[in-house]
C-alpha cells in the first residue's frame, strides 16, 4: 500500500500568507512604507546581496555599516499623473538590516544600481574564507591513543 502525503503550505510557513497578503495589498495606509525583497548568495570570496527596488531612483538610496550591522534605507514615491484607479504598488520608506561577519573591509564593499537592482558585493574577511587541505597519499598517520 502506497501512503500519499499531501504538504500543506500554510503549515509549512504559517505567517507567509499574511506577510504576503500585507506585501501585495499596496500601501494600504501604512505609514512604515514597504520591505523591499532580497537575495544573499555566497562565494568563495564574497556575499552577494541583490535588492529589488524598482521605480526608486539611486540617489534615493542610503547605504550605511555600523557595528557590522548593514543597513540599506531609502523611499519611493507615488507617481502623481492623472487620478488614481488603482494602486497595488506599495510606496514610502523602506528599511532593511543585515549582520555582516566580523571583520568585514568596509571600504571593499562595492555597490552598483542597474534595471531596478541593488548590488553589492561583500568580500569576506580572511578568516571566514575556506581554506583547501591538499590530501597526500602514501603519508598516513595512525592515531594513538
Amino acid at each position: 500500500m502506497t501512503t500519499l502525503m499531501v504538504r500543506d503550505p500554510f503549515l509549512a510557513a504559517p505567517f507567509r500568507l499574511l506577510e504576503e497578503m500585507f506585501r501585495t495589498s499596496g500601501n494600504g495606509g501604512r505609514l512604515t512604507g514597504f520591505t523591499p525583497l532580497l537575495d544573499v548568495r555566497e562565494t568563495d570570496d564574497e556575499y552577494l546581496v541583490m535588492v529589488d527596488l524598482p521605480g526608486v531612483k539611486s540617489e534615493d538610496v542610503t547605504i550605511e555599516l555600523s557595528d557590522q550591522v548593514l543597513t540599506i534605507s531609502g523611499s519611493r514615491v507615488p507617481v502623481e499623473t492623472g487620478q488614481s484607479q488603482l494602486m497595488e504598488r506599495p510606496y514610502g520608506s523602506f528599511v532593511r538590516s543585515l549582520t555582516l561577519p566580523e571583520g568585514v573591509d568596509s571600504d571593499q564593499i562595492m555597490a552598483d544600481y542597474h534595471d531596478g537592482v541593488l548590488e553589492l558585493r561583500i568580500p569576506k574577511p580572511a578568516g571566514i574564507k575556506p581554506k583547501k587541505i591538499a590530501i597526500s597519499s602514501g603519508s598516513q598517520k595512525r592515531i594513538e591513543k
